[in-house]
């Protein structure tokens, strides 16, 4: 196939760059059908598995050898991205991808790498990691398709013939080809002919392994494979990343799974357990943004429409430790509607907050403000790990405890998302003067993308087992770009000379990010030890400030947050609330330049809670804020000049466009969004909230599910039914 890959290459050159416009979304197909190998998929219809539990678990046992506080501590950072497309995925391919793998890890380690647009491209320094994770749902088919285009398609010959005449033709009737694609994928009505065999799929899925398993190198840089779960139900976007701790003598004996199987989670949570019965390996998945899920990412009722159990929330919090929250469609920390006094809660939100991923589907309008608040709640990180509290006040355990990460999702090889160096999402949406202001095929601008984002792993080394065990236990933080280093501690009595020898002392009297608290001492309140530096100088912004954001059950059982000022740089005083003023914006938009003496280059802090109740659950994390500096969009405007303003001011008088280029935001605080910390009253038994192994067992047998998955479901009724169980159960009314 890499032969088939060059060929391609040489066929196009000189196309990609204006080969299509949008980009494909795929959904539950059964044109997506990849046969399985007999036998592979036995356990979703009620096989039994017989797993050996391990004797300790780095998931939830804090006793185990290989959780951080009790073998020797990781002493840095490792940076990296877990959710990058190659042309192996259908809708990167369509879209003008053609860089493989090999690219995206020549990129990674460092090395320049000429994308599909045609730009050389480099990173400022090379990334430790890398995961390159594919859509599994026609895995490999668009090289396929291009170069070799299938002659067995039936009644849909001519169709497939006509898209192929004019990919190759290029300009509009490519960009129109790539169009008539996507909504054939979106409708369930792609041909067959257009996917790969079973044979095909392994055999892709085997140069995926190789290309990882020949660009790893274990201590310098690590090469982790994985893939990306397309589940896209009804335009509702519910993919996961699929993250293996394994080498590709065991990632290479079952093929991935994919949503001709199910849209549903629970039965890919019963692959992994299957993947990990049969090869004695470990996976974990990582939740995809879920700001354009329409409220189902971290909805309170299962895919069928039942209402959650402790089961399910045991499996859920088993299989996705962590959770994507920045990337370049958006960051889902937290919504203005949900969080009303968080001043800082409008954060790359525009466009994502209109509807779901193919805008299929719009969200509420601003005029039904209940409704929206009912969806924002069950996409957003914040009110989920909220609800996560209140579900396991009920059930018994929290199906939304989750860490909090960064990647890309970009659909160009390479993880190319600085600010000033942002390369877009498809190769259409490289720099250009108009990008901005251009609409895309789902409705949304140019600007509404954000160049985001990476993640920040505490890991003991840099190898695929130890990046693994780290994401499992939570040790890991998010960034919107920068490379800051956050440390963050909670335990019941650290003091400010603790800050001297930060790491020792955390893991000594505590516990890191990711972590629960031990039992707490009588008559005491939580004590958490936070630190921040800058990224380095050549690269990085200093800081504003560092903040805490916590949230709790109150004594009625309803969640509630509050976010506190706990560091911050400068002369600034806290109002009589504890808020810290703004930091003055200093950058001068037409240079895409600012003040780099404002703010801090590191800021700690030992912070006490100071509305501590010990009978109610909570959870706290940091947020750690640069201070202002030019997004990707001011880096266009005073890179292109005068043809950005034109660019733009053309679009503004487009009748049919509706924007405003004043609405374009041209600067950002970035920032950094770490794990909670999560506190369960005395009164609960520590062993039921940490759930050691001998209480969790990883062969736990998901319910038995109805026959017909529910996405056989209209989606009008599908969400009917979501909109009655959220307002039946959480209505504010």
């Amino acid at each position: 196939m890499n032969r088939i890959f060059s060929q391609v290459k040489r066929l196009l050159a000189g196309l990609c760059s204006l080969l299509f416009l949008g980009s494909i979304f795929l959904g539950a197909n059964s044109a997506l059908a990849t046969p399985s190998i007999p036998g592979e998929y036995d356990f979703i219809f009620g096989k039994e598995t017989s797993h050996s539990v391990p004797e300790v678990d780095c998931r939830f046992d804090p006793n185990a050898e290989c959780y951080s506080p009790n073998v020797k501590h990781p002493q840095d950072v490792l940076w990296g991205d877990t959710h990058l497309h190659t042309i192996y995925s259908f809708d990167a391919g369509a879209a003008g991808t053609l860089l493989t793998p090999a690219e995206s890890y020549e990129f990674a380690k460092g090395n320049e790498v000429t994308i599909d647009a045609g730009q050389p491209v480099k990173l400022s320094r090379p990334l430790d990691f890398l995961v390159v994770t594919d859509h599994t749902d026609g895995l490999g088919a668009f090289g396929q398709f291009l170069f070799n285009p299938p002659t067995d398609c039936g009644s849909d010959q001519e169709q497939v013939n006509t898209w192929y005449d004019m990919t190759i033709a290029g300009g509009d009737e490519a960009a129109q080809a790539q169009s008539e694609i996507s909504t054939a994928f979106a409708a369930g009505k792609a041909p067959l002919c257009m996917f790969p065999s079973a044979e095909e799929f392994q055999t892709a899925w085997q140069e995926i392994i190789d290309a990882a398993e020949a660009y790893n190198d274990p201590g310098n840089f690590t090469a982790v494979i994985g893939y990306e779960w397309t589940s896209l139900l009804g335009g509702n976007n519910l993919h996961r990343n699929i993250i293996y701790r394994d080498n590709g003598d065991k990632a290479k004996q079952l093929v991935p799974f994919t949503t001709d199987q199910s849209t549903n989670p629970e039965y890919l949570w019963a692959w992994m357990q299957n993947y990990e019965d049969k090869t004695g390996g470990d996976v974990l998945a990582i939740p995809h943004n879920g700001n354009i899920s329409n409220g189902l990412m971290f909805a309170e009722i299962d895919h069928n429409g039942n209402p959650l159990t402790e089961d399910y929330a045991k499996r859920r919090q088993l299989w996705e430790p962590i959770y994507e929250v920045t990337q370049i469609k958006g960051t889902s920390e937290t919504h203005p509607e949900i969080s009303d006094q968080d001043e800082f809660a409008d954060f790359e939100i525009a466009g994502w907050e209109e509807g779901n991923l193919d805008m299929s589907f719009p969200k509420p309008p601003e005029t039904d403000p209940e409704a929206r608040k009912a969806m924002f709640e069950h996409e957003y990180a914040r009110p989920a790990l909220k609800n996560g509290l209140k579900l396991e006040a009920s059930l018994g355990a929290n199906p939304f405890k989750f860490g909090l990460a960064g990647s890309t999702d970009s659909h160009i090889a390479v993880s190319a998302v600085e600010e000033n160096s942002y390369m877009g999402k498809f190769p259409n949406e490289a720099p250009s003067a108009e990008r901005a202001s251009e609409t895309h095929g789902t409705g949304r601008f140019g600007w509404q993308y954000g160049s985001s984002g990476f993640m920040g792993v505490w890991a003991t080394e840099n190898t695929r087992k130890a990046l693994f065990d780290a994401m499992e236990r939570r040790e890991v933080y998010a960034s919107t770009g920068p490379r800051m280093k956050v440390r963050f501690f909670g335990g019941w009595n650290f003091t400010d000379s603790d800050l001297d020898d930060l790491a020792e002392e955390g893991y000594d009297k505590g516990v890191p990010m990711g972590s629960d608290l031990p039992p707490a001492p009588p008559i005491t309140s939580p004590t958490f030890m936070v630190a921040a530096m800058k990224d380095s100088d050549s690269y990085g912004a200093n800081l504003d400030r560092i903040q805490i954001i916590k949230g709790w059950l109150d004594d009625s059982g309803e969640p509630q947050e509050e976010v506190f000022d706990v560091a911050w740089s400068g002369e600034r005083i806290a109002d009589s609330l504890g808020k810290v003023p703004a930091i003055e914006n200093t950058v001068d938009t037409e240079t895409a330049t600012w003040d780099t003496t404002s703010g801090a280059d590191y800021l700690e802090t030992v912070w006490t809670d100071p509305h501590f109740d010990d009978s109610q659950r909570a959870f706290y994390y940091a947020r750690v804020l640069e201070v202002p500096t030019p997004r990707w969009t001011g880096y266009d405007k005073a890179f292109y000049g005068d043809e950005w303003d034109a660019a733009c001011a053309a679009a503004e008088a487009d009748p049919e466009i509706d924007i405003v280029c004043d609405d374009i935001p041209l600067t950002l605080q970035e920032r950094a969004y770490t794990s909670p910390i999560w506190y369960s009253p005395a009164t609960v038994a520590m062993e039921s909230e940490i759930m050691p192994v001998n209480a969790v067992e990883k062969a736990i047998k998901p319910t038995p599910l109805p026959a017909q998955p529910i996405e056989n479901v209209a989606q009008e009724d599908f969400w009917e039914t979501i909109i009655q169980q959220v307002e039946k159960r959480y209505s504010t009314k």
